[in-house]
């Protein structure tokens, strides 16, 4: 491969500056990917401890470097183990990238159709429900606080979660996809001074995680079994199946930017 300059006695060649690229490109990635979690943290101290071998090689200090192998050893080990659960995560995030799921395409049609189903359900019962839909944002972070389910969404199975005197009633559940993934979730409240006025716990903690997430979130009304719909901040109540299903469907689809 021609070289194309040199830097002082080393030749540089095209192939050296596209693998300098993708190893920058690598490295980003991942430090994006840990943005916001322990992970990074630990990584950080990693990339001293590797310094630290590198400085003690370079002043040829053996008993130092010796050391440090050993520590930045079960300092990998421990990464892995102790923070098992973000490594999920950022694999989670790289697998819902949109490079991916262009491969691995969703019938949303049939989420909506079961999440109205399941509303409907839930409406003509006069049983509360808080459900949040995931979108681009990951709600990691809010499935955490409540109880894996991780099984196939159906509106059978989000009726019987929300079935009074169960230990699942209380507190949101979490739809990623076709899936539910959480339930008995703790949502964020709302601080708006017009909704905490005006509205009950359930739809104040709805509103509350769309104004930390994009999600959508629909409520159902334990009181009087209305269905709403939360989004960026705002509450739509008294909505119809019907409307429901529209709404999502904008929302939901690949063009939606509310």
């Amino acid at each position: 491969m021609p070289t194309l300059f040199h830097i002082y006695f080393i030749p540089i060649t095209i192939g050296d500056i596209v693998d300098i690229l993708l190893v920058a490109a690598v490295v980003y990635a991942v430090l994006w990917l840990m943005e916001g979690t322990r992970a990074r943290s630990m990584l950080a101290g990693l990339a001293v401890i590797l310094l630290g071998a590198l400085i003690a090689y370079w002043l040829d200090l053996k008993t130092v470097a010796w050391g440090v192998q050993k520590l930045g050893t079960v300092w990998v080990i421990a990464f892995l183990v102790v923070f098992q659960p973000e490594l999920r995560d950022i694999l989670t995030r790289i697998g819902n990238s949109k490079i991916f799921k262009a491969f691995s395409a969703k019938p949303t049609l049939d989420i909506i159709d079961n999440l109205v189903s399941a509303a409907k359900i839930l409406s003509d019962g006069q049983i509360g429900a808080l459900i949040a839909i995931q979108r681009n944002i990951p709600l990691d972070d809010i499935s955490r606080t409540g109880k894996p389910i991780e099984a196939k969404l159906t509106p059978e199975l989000l009726a019987t979660i929300f079935a009074p005197h169960t230990p699942l009633h209380d507190g949101g559940v979490v739809i990623v996809e076709d899936k539910i993934l959480s339930a008995a979730c703790e949502f964020p409240m709302t601080e708006n001074p017009k909704y905490r006025r005006t509205l009950g716990m359930r739809h104040r903690a709805g509103v509350g995680l769309t104004e930390h997430t994009d999600a959508a979130v629909i409520i159902v009304s334990e009181e009087t079994g209305a269905i709403s719909l939360a989004i960026r901040g705002y509450l739509r109540k008294q909505l119809t199946p019907d409307a429901v299903k529209r709404l999502l469907e904008v929302i939901l689809s690949k063009k939606g930017k509310i």
